[in-house]
């Protein structure tokens, strides 16, 4: 039996999840997908649990997709390829829906997928030498999990087409000026900040601070289904283009 990726520490009202697959930087194949997905969902009904810290590894918090597991996706018939690349839409979808507030905690790096998983919590918190850094464009894809639309609602749309198109790595004092997260930390105590700010929230009626949060993510992601719906369909076209093939072995041969 594959050993579980996923575990969660409670303390009270406040639960940490951590992630670690022990290789590849902590990146994301399909396992490590179902089982975070699977747990966002048990909260959803979780009338104890009022804070969520979501942190990877000591080292990592992920390098984004697994490239292995990427080229297994040609396996199987179209609409099990077709799953495979909805999986990170729905994973993404199960945290933003979580009724608690939702804390990701980054540690030394953060890539692609990475950074798309921790835009659907609700606050980021990186260490002091945490780089962000999305090259889904150097590699012929498109940002997809439902990113792209959360992405500008936090930066706005010209920061998010430089941020998508020039494939630069973005630094933790550049990101909370951008306002990608909302603090940073000393490295290795970024889940120890994340759990002084989730203490503070649980100290509000815990009513309000639900309701609060519903009202304005409903503001805010109103049209982030319509325009991103379909961004997981278009991976799957563009990652089959030729042009994206020979940028993704020239990113592969660096």
């Amino acid at each position: 039996m594959t050993e579980p990726y996923v575990s969660v520490e409670r303390d009270g009202p406040i639960a940490i999840v951590h992630f670690d697959r022990h290789k590849n930087l902590n990146a994301f194949d399909g396992q490590l997908i179902v089982e975070l997905t699977d747990v966002a969902r048990s909260f959803h009904d979780d009338l104890e649990t009022r804070a969520v810290v979501l942190t990877g590894s000591q080292d990592y918090f992920s390098a984004g997709a697994d490239i292995e597991d990427m080229a297994t996706r040609s396996d199987g018939t179209d609409l099990e390829r077709r799953l495979s690349y909805h999986r990170g839409v729905r994973l993404c979808e199960a945290w933003e829906a979580m009724p608690q507030i939702t804390i990701a905690a980054m540690e030394r790096l953060a890539v692609g997928a990475g950074v798309a998983l921790p835009l659907a919590c609700d606050w980021r918190v990186l260490g002091k030498s945490c780089y962000l850094y999305v090259p889904e464009v150097k590699i012929g894809l498109n940002l997809q999990w439902g990113a792209l639309p959360r992405l500008i609602n936090l930066v706005g749309p010209a920061r998010a087409k430089r941020i998508c198109l020039m494939c630069e790595k973005m630094d933790a004092q550049t990101a909370l000026e951008w306002g990608l997260c909302e603090e940073v930390a000393p490295d290795g105590k970024t889940v120890e900040r994340a759990l002084e700010m989730a203490a503070v929230v649980c100290e509000m009626p815990v009513v309000a601070v639900q309701m609060v949060k519903e009202a304005v993510n409903a503001t805010t992601t109103a049209l982030n289904r319509a325009s991103s719906f379909a961004d997981a369909d278009q991976s799957w076209l563009t990652a089959m283009t030729e042009d994206a093939g020979s940028a993704r072995d020239r990113f592969n041969k660096r």
